[in-house]
């Protein structure tokens, strides 16, 4: 029986579908077709809005998805959590207009909207103020000051906040997509399969994608130096240069090592260095 994916709309569906084509998956079909097909396996996908996400995966409607952790949260959605992607980061975040003293703010009972309202009850909650919670659908910085005191909303980078003159005074919480699955479903063994290859493949591609791999070569006098620079992932692979005095060196190392690692490695005398990408690292 063909597992269910279910993948979100929107901007996260380019993100998606590009990790599908790194393990070897052909997402083909854009993010205005909702039953796009997915070549290379026996896997049903369909598409969905982001908050949809965890309640149809734990309901069982689909077997695996894609969704934030904030919907995840927002939801109380009892699914398996089965990797943090890192794709689409955010944080949710409290708001107030940039004029408005945050401690003045606090004394009094204020209006607060958000997209969050279970994730928001709690944090206000937690603050122990007084609170009138409104349901927001979208747009929710344009509320102050005149229908809310204050928004919960997720950021990237902040600057649609500031461009509606709003400034942060606290983070609720931090998000990124999840590689979420139905929990009864991992107890079919055909599907716990399916979803163990497919999960091992995904971490294989995003550890490739925090690694490059480097080669260079260097002489018998600097191969200590050189060796004592690489930060591999066990040890580097050194060899000897065929029917020459030195040796050639692989290491795969961390890509964002690079930029500082570089100048040192030519000063310790390393030559004919080649930067490749790393597909997978299993």
């Amino acid at each position: 029986m063909a597992l269910k994916m279910v993948i979100p709309k929107g901007k996260l569906y380019d993100k998606v579908a590009e990790l599908l084509s790194d393990i070897g998956l052909t997402l083909v079909g854009d993010s205005r077709n909702y039953r796009p097909q997915l070549f290379g396996c026996d896997i049903e996908v369909k598409l969905l809005k982001s908050q949809n996400i965890p309640e149809m995966v734990a309901l069982g409607q689909h077997d695996i998805g894609f969704a934030g952790m904030d919907w995840i949260l927002e939801q109380e959605a009892d699914v398996e959590v089965l990797e943090d992607l890192g794709f689409n980061p955010v944080k949710l975040v409290s708001c107030i207009p940039e004029e408005w003293d945050w401690n003045e703010v606090k004394q009094r009972k204020i209006i607060v909207a958000s997209e969050y309202k279970k994730i928001s009850a709690q944090y206000l909650n937690k603050l122990g103020i007084q609170y009138q919670l409104l349901r927001a659908y979208g747009a929710t910085e344009v509320f102050p000051p005149e229908d809310a005191d204050m928004v919960i909303d997720n950021t990237s980078t902040g600057s649609t906040i500031r461009a509606n003159r709003l400034k942060i005074v606290d983070t609720v919480m931090e998000s990124s997509t999840q590689f979420i699955a139905n929990k009864s479903v991992l107890d079919d063994p055909e599907k716990r399969k399916q979803i163990d290859d497919l999960l091992l493949l995904m971490r294989g591609v995003l550890n490739g994608r925090k690694r490059v791999l480097l080669e260079m070569n260097c002489s018998e006098e600097s191969i200590d130096r050189v060796v004592a620079l690489l930060p591999a992932m066990r040890a580097p692979t050194v060899s000897r240069l065929y029917n020459a005095d030195g040796f050639a060196i692989k290491a795969a190392i961390e890509r964002k090592l690079i930029k500082d690692l570089l100048p040192k490695l030519i000063t310790a005398g390393a030559t004919d260095i080649l930067e490749t990408p790393i597909r997978k690292v299993l």
